[in-house]
């Protein structure tokens, strides 16, 4: 049975789109007499074994001839699935995307478009930096979850979308903190405020506010006494420049009565 399916490397690996495919087509391809050799059947269930024994450019081959072949046949609609999976957990992301997103461009009203935008999601996911690094794979991970609890807050992906969304949100939000912290350290307090006030007003409750609280409290202290040096360092300057003034006037009038 296509159950038999197995999780590769994350949740999001589960070939989840062949087995809801199969079900919504209402077929039960293993229990039945053996299919005609390059047959569609007969190819997407050779993609279908080379993706179990994680043989994944051989399941793209075989998914691509039922594509390519059989373009008429409901195995073709399978196998577009089936190439998408593929790649992605071949960890080739940028392809992957490329086919979930042609996916749900050829079919929008398709019962496995919330598996296909969780997926798209997943691509981005997996390819998140560090919290030094850039965030932008990050960002669009976020997009595509809330996508989901935005359209389809039903679905059986949702609570899936829902934690990786809170884990993207975490992610922004110590990106964020560090680059404050950066800014903090090297004492361009305003570009610092502006970070911590960030993550104070989008990412509240993921475990960062004591010590955003802080440091919003430091910076801001840390302004105010830059505010009131530089007003000091501004009186004392006018202060040098009106002594100077003052003398240059006296010099004029020595010079004139010598």
């Amino acid at each position: 049975m296509m159950m038999r399916l197995k999780y590769f490397k994350t949740a999001a690996g589960l070939a989840l789109s062949l087995m809801l495919l199969l079900s919504t087509a209402g077929c039960a391809l293993f229990g039945r007499s053996e299919p005609r050799l390059n047959s569609p059947e007969a190819l997407y269930e050779r993609g279908v074994e080379f993706y179990q024994k994680e043989k994944y450019q051989k399941s793209i081959e075989a998914f691509q001839r039922v594509k390519e072949e059989y373009p008429l046949s409901k195995y073709a609609l399978m196998a577009e699935l089936g190439i998408a999976d593929s790649y992605f957990s071949d960890d080739f992301f940028a392809e992957a995307e490329m086919n979930y997103s042609e996916f749900i461009n050829l079919h929008p009203t398709n019962p496995n478009i919330p598996y296909v935008i969780y997926q798209l999601g997943m691509c981005h996911y997996r390819q998140m930096l560090s919290i030094d690094r850039d965030q932008i794979e990050t960002i669009k991970a976020k997009k595509e979850f809330e996508r989901i609890l935005t359209q389809f807050p039903a679905s059986k992906f949702a609570p899936l979308a829902d934690q990786k969304l809170r884990e993207c949100r975490q992610r922004l939000a110590e990106n964020e903190f560090y680059v404050g912290r950066f800014y903090f350290i090297m004492k361009q307090y305003k570009a610092a405020l502006k970070r911590f006030e960030t993550v104070a007003r989008d990412y509240s409750n993921l475990g960062l506010d004591y010590k955003v609280n802080y440091f919003i409290g430091e910076t801001k202290r840390r302004i105010a006494r830059e505010e009131i040096e530089k007003l000091a360092t501004e009186k004392a300057e006018k202060e040098k420049q009106k002594e100077k003034d003052l003398k240059k006037q006296k010099d004029k009038k020595d010079t004139k009565k010598s």
